[in-house]
């Protein structure tokens, strides 16, 4: 059955929200307030795995479109651009059916990052976020070259449906057995945290905290699903360091030695906006957002930090309002959505790597993190983050 036109520029920017990662509730509102400004009754529904559009033209007749679609991946920049496209329709620069060959267009085109801008980006992220970790230089350039490897298997997971199925746990076991077997070369390796460095852009920090946006705002369905989701992947990526840990006594001695750190303090805050800046290529964040996604992550980690007196809980929940109110404002100025920039805010914030810190150093008997109350202090930064979004006005809730 063909679609009515009318309902066709609709149904196509919601599938482009959902291949692009934009939170089922988010995705929801922005169709209701796009159909009511082109005064099409319509009801939008948006879980990970198929969406379901109702279009109502009276109280006898209505179109419903049902589709299966598998899960999106968080692009920044093809966000932004569906944005543009949708504010020229909403201000009538473009018709619909326009804005529907635009996005088609933009689909098949994709957002090309060169591979060599991927491949610094990962070997960047980890070898910054290892500083951050409070390691030591030898441990920082270990990640750093890791990373490169990380991005081999995200290369070939492109090319191989075994690879791709296998990713989470194929890099967490690889990075865990080459660090096991360069700490016997070089011993003053931070190994939980070297490992944790290298594969921190699988980590579902921000995955998990989406999701509990979601159920928070009462799309429970999608919520719940996308909850379970990340918990599978942060299993997947555990059970990979335990299998390399398992593995590696069988023919070495793992020894955690006492790590000094000889990184300077100052060094931290080109890391922390070198893990920001090399985020946001994974992202394929725009050009032209770049420098003040990078700024959002900085204010992000240093509010927080400086907050740090006032205990985790208050000083995520101040951090998490700060990251809000900056978001808006670098979003008036830039004319992007707002979750371009709040999404590198929001990563520095989310306690996915804790958890994964406190799991792995259970396992490798080490005391170079403080694993007490682990689960605690991941409580109540995800507690933080939740009632931050909350209280700075973000979710809105769908009828």
């Amino acid at each position: 059955m063909q679609i009515p036109r009318r309902y066709k520029f609709i149904i196509q920017l919601g599938k482009a929200l959902h291949t692009y990662g934009v939170p089922s509730y988010k995705s929801q509102i922005y169709l209701t307030q796009v159909a009511k400004q082109k005064d099409i009754r319509g009801s939008f529904m948006d879980t990970p795995t198929w969406i379901n559009y109702s279009f109502y033209q009276d109280d006898d007749q209505s179109y419903n479109y049902v589709e299966c679609v598998p899960p999106g991946e968080l692009n920044l920049g093809a966000l932004s651009k569906i944005d543009e496209i949708t504010n020229n329709v909403l201000e009538k620069k473009l018709t619909f059916a326009e804005a529907k060959d635009l996005i088609e267009q933009m689909e098949k085109k994709k957002f090309k990052t060169f591979d060599i801008i991927q491949l610094l980006a990962f070997m960047v992220s980890a070898g910054s976020f290892c500083i951050i970790l409070d390691t030591n230089w030898v441990s920082s350039i270990v990640a750093t070259f890791l990373g490169a490897i990380v991005y081999g298997f995200v290369v070939l997971a492109k090319k191989s449906r075994y690879v791709q199925s296998t990713l989470e746990s194929m890099v967490a076991f690889s990075s865990t057995i080459i660090v096991g077997l360069l700490s016997q070369v070089i011993p003053n390796i931070n190994i939980s945290m070297t490992i944790l460095a290298s594969i921190i852009v699988f980590i579902p920090g921000l995955a998990i905290t989406t999701a509990l946006e979601e159920i928070t705002s009462k799309s429970l369905v999608s919520g719940t699903a996308k909850l379970f989701d990340a918990l599978v992947s942060l299993f997947k990526q555990f059970f990979g360091v335990v299998l390399g840990l398992a593995i590696l006594p069988l023919f070495i001695e793992i020894k955690q030695m006492p790590i000094i750190n000889d990184v300077p303090q100052w060094v931290d805050y080109f890391a922390i906006i070198g893990l920001t800046g090399s985020l946001l290529p994974v992202f394929r964040v725009r050009k032209k957002d770049i420098f003040y996604g990078i700024v959002t992550g900085f204010v992000s980690f240093y509010v927080t930090y400086l907050l740090g007196f006032t205990g985790i809980l208050v000083s995520i929940f101040i951090g998490t309002i700060s990251v809000v109110l900056i978001s808006r404002l670098f979003a008036r100025i830039t004319n992007s959505p707002e979750l371009v920039f709040l999404t590198p805010g929001i990563i520095m914030l989310v306690p996915g790597s804790k958890a994964f810190i406190g799991l792995s150093t259970v396992f490798l008997a080490s005391d170079a993190a403080n694993t007490t109350n682990m689960g605690e202090q991941v409580f109540f930064i995800f507690m933080g983050i939740i009632g931050g979004l909350i209280f700075s006005g973000t979710f809105k809730i769908v009828k």
